[in-house]
């Protein structure tokens, strides 16, 4: 399930990050990957320790922990640090999969990848290529938002993203561990708490139908979260 949020990130927010990221000191993605993963990757990334890529991330936490789409959506127990990527000259990522389990030893923080999330920080019009091509059980889907959107899917499907043949797309990666860690379970929570959003407004403060559905809501998030 492939779930994409507008908006995450203002306009003015977009040009605040990447005025920064525009002089900040890029190097090789390839030395943060895997073993297989290093043969088809080439792109640029901020090292995790940057000051710069932990204040921008940071902010991006700031604005996840707010947007209830994502809360809802993702259900997240514990997100990793946003990764900052840079792809140009056509630099991509062949088709991988993410790491299940990832390691954050300067937190002590070990995060199980159930959500990877991609936040676009460059207009589509801006780069030839570049689409993230992410595979569901309908088929491949390719997927190139607009600068301040975001794509949430499952961190094991395949994914890739296909090389960049013109200017260049720049984005935040980040991974989630749910609270939900059932695909199934947290799709149907997402579909619920999107319909309680939908009848609520209009109602009274004490609609018994709508503290019904909130009801079912949470034994439902009772019975499938592992906190």
């Amino acid at each position: 399930m492939l779930i994409v949020i507008e908006n995450l990130l203002t306009k003015d927010e977009v040009a605040t990050l990447r005025t920064k990221l525009d002089g900040s000191g890029w190097l090789d993605g390839a030395d943060t990957a895997g073993t297989r993963s290093v043969a088809v990757k080439q792109n640029l990334q901020l090292p995790r320790t940057d000051p710069l890529a932990q204040e921008l991330g940071n902010a991006i936490l700031r604005k996840l922990g707010q947007h209830p789409e994502f809360v809802s959506a993702s259900l997240a127990e514990k997100i990793w640090p946003p990764v900052f990527n840079c792809y140009r000259d056509g630099g991509h990522y062949g088709t991988h999969s993410d790491a299940a389990l990832m390691r954050l030893p300067e937190a002590n923080l070990t995060v199980r990848s159930d959500l990877s999330a991609t936040i676009f920080l460059t207009e589509p019009d801006d780069y030839d290529g570049g689409e993230l091509l992410a595979e569901t059980p309908f088929g491949a889907q390719a997927v190139k938002l607009a600068a301040g959107d975001m794509v949430l899917y499952p961190s094991s499907s395949l994914h890739q993203v296909t090389p960049v043949t013109r200017g260049q797309r720049v984005c935040a990666i980040t991974w989630i561990q749910s609270a939900v860690p059932d695909a199934d379970a947290r799709a149907l929570l997402y579909d619920l708490d999107c319909s309680i959003r939908a009848l609520t407004p209009g109602k009274a403060k004490d609609d018994p139908d709508i503290d019904r559905l909130i009801h079912v809501y949470h034994n439902l998030l009772r019975k499938w979260a592992q906190v």
